[in-house]
Parts: C-alpha cells; sequence; structure tokens
C-alpha cells in the first residue's frame, strides 16, 4: 500500500478506514473492531479516520475498546472536533453548533484520548467551518496542543481555500490535510478550486464519500454502466473503479472508505488492481458530467 507523506515524520496510507459507521451495527464488541482494523491492516492500510460526533459521540469509544497494544502500534489515529449537536455527553445543548474556542478543542483533545485509549492524536481536524471562529484563538488552540505532544498535527475538514487561508494565518503550525467530498458523483472539487488549492501547496486532500454514500453501487445510469465496464475489465466492483478515479488523480487524494461489511473492507485494496488511463478516467468523468468535457 502506498503511503503519503503529510510531514517529514508523518504518513498515512492512501486508503483511509472511516469510522462514522462504526457504532451502526448490533455487535460493537472489541472482537468485532479488531476484525475490522485487522483486515484493514492485512492490505496496508493503516490509517483509522474518527470524529468525536460519529455514532452519537460513541464511535471513539467503541474503537478504543478494541485497541490492543499491538495495534496502537501499526495505526494512525485521525480525528475532528468542533460539532456539536444534543446527543451523548452534549445531550443538554438545544441544538446543533459548531465551537473552534480553546476551551472546547482542548477538552475535545482530553476526551479522545481517553475514549480511545491512546497517548497522541496524529492528526486532529476542525471538522466543519466555524462562521463565528476567532482564527487567532483557534490558531492558537493548535499549535496548543501540537505544542503539547498531544496532537502530532493538525489539519482541517470541509474548508474552502479562504476558510484555510484566514486558519492558516493565525498559526505556527501547518495545516497538514482538508478532507473535503470528492466522488464520481461530487466532483466540483476538481473545477472550483478546491482542489487546485491543495495541489498547488503540496497539501494530499481526503476525500469522504468516495463512493457517493454508496450510490455509485447502486445507480443504473451512464456513470453507473460506464464503470460496469471498467470493473469487467479489472475483475473488480464498481467500489473499486470509483476509488482508482480518485487515486489517479495527482493531488494524491487519500479516501476515507467507510463500511462495517468485513468482506468490503478486504476488498478495500482491488482499487490498486484498476488500469486507470487518461482515457479511461475521462470517459468516467463525461459519464459523471453527462456530457463532453468542453
Amino acid at each position: 500500500m502506498e503511503r503519503i507523506n503529510l510531514t517529514p515524520d508523518l504518513s498515512l496510507s492512501r486508503i483511509v478506514y472511516g469510522m462514522w459507521r462504526l457504532g451502526d451495527v448490533d455487535d460493537t464488541s472489541p472482537k468485532a473492531v479488531q476484525a475490522k482494523i485487522e483486515a484493514c491492516l492485512e492490505q496496508g492500510i493503516t490509517t483509522m479516520d474518527q470524529a468525536d460526533i460519529y455514532g452519537g459521540y460513541m464511535a471513539e469509544e467503541i474503537m478504543g475498546a478494541g485497541l490492543t497494544q499491538s495495534i496502537k502500534d501499526q495505526i494512525e489515529v485521525v480525528t475532528k472536533c468542533d460539532i456539536l449537536i444534543p446527543a451523548g455527553r452534549y445531550g443538554h445543548v438545544s441544538g446543533k453548533f459548531y465551537d473552534t474556542s480553546r476551551e472546547h478543542i482542548l477538552n475535545s483533545v482530553e476526551h479522545s484520548l481517553r475514549f480511545m485509549g491512546i497517548d497522541k492524536i496524529d492528526v486532529l481536524l476542525i471538522h466543519r467551518p466555524d462562521p463565528l471562529m476567532d482564527h487567532h484563538e483557534t490558531g492558537a488552540a493548535l499549535d496548543e496542543v501540537v505544542a503539547s505532544g498531544k496532537v502530532r498535527s493538525v489539519g482541517v475538514s470541509n474548508f474552502k481555500l479562504h476558510d484555510w487561508t484566514l486558519l492558516q494565518s493565525a498559526m505556527k503550525s501547518k495545516l497538514v490535510t482538508n478532507q473535503i467530498e470528492v466522488s464520481l458523483s461530487a466532483h466540483d472539487a476538481l473545477t472550483n478550486g478546491d482542489l487546485a488549492f491543495l495541489q498547488e501547496r503540496g497539501v494530499a486532500p481526503m476525500a469522504w464519500s468516495p463512493l457517493g454514500g454508496g450510490a455509485l453501487m447502486t445507480a443504473d445510469t451512464d456513470l453507473g454502466r460506464a464503470m460496469d465496464t471498467v470493473a469487467a475489465e479489472n475483475s473488480v466492483d464498481r467500489s473499486a473503479v470509483a476509488v482508482a478515479w480518485l487515486l489517479a488523480h495527482p493531488a494524491k487524494i487519500l479516501p476515507v472508505m467507510g463500511t462495517n461489511n468485513i468482506s468490503r473492507i478486504k476488498g478495500f485494496s482491488d482499487a490498486l488492481k484498476v488500469e486507470m488511463d487518461r482515457e479511461t478516467w475521462f470517459k468516467l468523468y463525461e459519464a459523471a458530467l453527462g456530457h463532453e468535457v468542453a
């Protein structure tokens, strides 16, 4: 499995296991969690993507219960903070809002470390742009958690370029990634500047929902049929084609794959088997657009 360097001393596996659905099954036992992580490790997938809010603020704890020391020594942990909803430990709040204050960021880091049973977060992301963000306070807080040794590096999620530059302007630490939605069904990032901004700076983006929330797997459309053709030619399924399409982009996109199905987890690396030349890439892109490129 290829690895992508976010910093000189931190690399992530090219494909990332996303754990937003970890609590959405009947069996959330440590044994079940271990089986999913081990299925990833067998393919060289070592990066686990979390967020405090996942599973109603329970997914980090579910994951942590399944982390043996051996597993901890093999993985990188990405997690996120700043979204509050009336659930779990935030059941007292009246509605959804964002909090990028120093107090909330520091408390979130402590919660995440304790629930996952780890002593360091590899990448901490601000989950959503906060229209009430004081970039000086937020930037200083992110620098503080890095300086403390509790977080190795920091980044953002769902930020536009102006959100990125505003926050970065108040920081000493470098933002190392932006986790954004990119897929064959959500491809605006290719042309609206989101990917170009990161590519220019040599920042590898993470892609959430690379299968379009699962819709790409079942769509009876020109795109679906184009994916089926490529899948048949490479003896893989549609998911491998969708991921291979992202992997072919020079921005070094890291797809975040989320499922609780062990057989599907074991097939994540099938994307590496797909021959994705430029002509094939554009055939899929045009099918996604619904017309020829201009």
